[in-house]
């Protein structure tokens, strides 16, 4: 499995949780099974977007990132076109 960025979206609250994983299979897994606090309690959630990074450190900058933008327009803008295009 490649390190990724996600974002997963509330079908509770319509807020968006973002995330970088090394494995996307077994974080779903914990996310979808209740195992992470904050998507336990905002739940049920649907990925809506991922993209493939070359190291789990380049996944984590652009988590941290695109969290430090506190911007939901640019979050749809991501997720509409598929592709996050800052090189980390």
């Amino acid at each position: 499995m490649h390190p990724c960025l996600y974002v997963l979206k509330s079908l509770k609250n319509g807020r968006f949780y973002i995330g970088s994983t090394s494995d996307l299979e077994r974080r779903l897994k914990e996310h979808f099974g209740n195992k992470s606090k904050y998507t336990r309690e905002t739940g049920p959630y649907k990925i809506v977007f991922s993209q493939i990074y070359e190291t789990l450190h380049e996944a984590r900058r652009a988590e941290k990132w695109l969290k430090s933008l506190k911007d939901r327009s640019f979050i749809v803008r991501i997720i509409q076109s598929g592709r996050l295009e800052k090189k980390f």
